[in-house]
């Protein structure tokens, strides 16, 4: 019974450790702070992020691939147990020395039960397969590195674009709010000159109908406001249960707005063509592959057997009859029906494609640069000009308040004005997100999107 209960122990022990890293993976690496910043959203998604833990697991399996493939080199050992019983003995002919005339004697040769125990041992020399794994694991093992790095660069992006979003619909917010306390202010002011009969209704009207729609206006903001939290968190890999705030500087904002133009695109920095550029190796070997397929596999072996052999099965382990060898074993592949050299030039033309590939994807990469600089500089531009519409605004709507309440300007030339104030400030901030979005663009063309590893 202790024997028993040891042994139980001992299984669920292994069962916990088995199933240890199992539950591990599936839980959130670090948590947030209560605000969270630009890069504390990207270094979460860097370790949260499905696709990203889903390419490192790919990255495991590749490893144990590549282990799989050079195993080869290594000495491999294998036992073998066989028992027979032999309802018929085999019959052996055998010449007749004593009496010719006779004719040869048919003899029954064997026992009735045979049993072999035996031990072989193989070492490999040299093999094409095996030396294919051999030189291929170094841009195996690149690949799937540079698998992962592509998909940290869209989740960097994506993030980012995500986390502007989110600060410029929190920012049209902060604004409509602004507009709806100017507006409500303006509906007492007219509701009480209406009352004391300085001005008509239709004052008092016009400026109900203008906050009536600024209300509608801010509550459709604050509507979107939760699908793209969603989105976010969706991206960041975090659970839509946690709560997620932001924290940001707006200064900080218009400060990354800048961008050096000058910089010269370099097709090596993208991670397609350095993907590429791996494949192209690999195919590289692929091609030596076959086209030395012709080279023998040389093997060193060595055995050891114990045969047991008797009429009675009980006796049959009673007594051992043991043999054992070793030696070279070569293998010349002579004739394969062309099929090694249809195979070789099948990858002569699998090489001709990538490199038509790797043409195309810079063709594509400038292409996406050039888009992308001078979607920056006409966004950039316009951020420019609206933001001086923005100062303007400003101060027409502070004039015309000014001349509002002297006297002088009509109450309509004050709607108009904050109207225009609101507009202004509305298309300033989505210009900075364009700009933002677009300098992220830029970055990812020239390769110059980082991350931490």
């Amino acid at each position: 019974m202790k024997y028993t209960k040891q042994v139980l122990l001992l299984w669920l022990g292994l069962i916990f450790i088995m199933s240890g890293p199992a539950r591990a993976q599936v839980k959130p690496a670090g948590t947030l702070p209560p605000q969270a910043t630009l890069q504390e959203c990207v270094e979460f998604a860097l370790r949260n992020q499905p696709v990203i833990r889903q390419s490192l697991i790919d990255q495991e399996i590749g490893e144990r691939n590549i282990r799989i493939g050079l195993s080869e080199w290594l000495p491999q050992i294998q036992g073998t147990a066989t028992y027979g019983h032999n309802l018929l003995l085999p019959t052996s002919v055998l010449p007749n020395f004593q009496d010719p005339a006779a004719g040869p004697q048919l003899v029954r040769v064997g026992l009735k039960n045979t049993s072999t125990l035996g031990l072989t041992g193989n070492q490999l020399l040299f093999n094409n397969d095996v030396l294919l794994a051999a030189r291929s694991a170094r841009f195996i093992r690149l690949r799937t590195s540079q698998n992962t790095t592509a998909f940290k660069i869209d989740v960097v992006t994506s993030v980012s674009k995500a986390f502007y979003d989110i600060l410029l619909t929190q920012e049209q917010l902060r604004i409509l709010l602004e507009d709806i306390q100017r507006q409500e202010r303006q509906v007492k002011d007219a509701q009480a000159q209406y009352n004391v009969g300085i001005v008509d209704k239709t004052d008092f009207l016009r400026a109900s109908i203008s906050l009536k729609n600024a209300y509608a206006q801010r509550r459709t903001t604050a509507e979107s406001l939760t699908g793209k939290y969603a989105s976010l968190k969706q991206l960041m890999g975090l659970s839509p249960e946690n709560k997620l705030a932001l924290t940001y500087d707006t200064l900080q904002m218009a400060r990354e707005v800048l961008l050096d133009t000058t910089t010269q695109l370099a097709y090596e920095k993208r991670i397609e063509v350095q993907q590429l550029q791996t494949q192209q190796n690999l195919q590289r070997i692929n091609i030596d592959y076959y086209r030395y397929g012709f080279l023998p596999s040389l093997n060193a072996y060595i055995n050891y057997n114990r045969v047991y052999q008797n009429n009675n099965f009980s006796d049959l382990y009673s007594r051992a009859f043991p043999n054992s060898q070793t030696g070279l074993q070569l293998a010349v592949p002579i004739f394969t029906g062309t099929r090694r050299l249809q195979n070789l030039k099948i990858a002569q033309l699998q090489q001709d494609r990538l490199d038509l590939d790797l043409y195309d994807t810079k063709n594509q990469i400038n292409t996406e640069y050039q888009q992308a600089l001078a979607t920056y500089k006409g966004a950039f531009n316009e951020l420019n000009v609206l933001q001086q519409n923005l100062q303007d605004a400003k101060e027409v709507y502070r004039i015309l308040n000014l001349q509002y309440r002297e006297g002088i300007r009509t109450f309509l030339d004050v709607i108009i004005a904050e109207t225009d104030l609101r507009t202004a400030q509305l298309n300033y901030y989505n210009a900075m997100f364009n700009v933002l979005s677009s300098k992220l663009d830029v970055q990812r063309a020239l390769g110059d999107i980082t991350f931490n590893p």
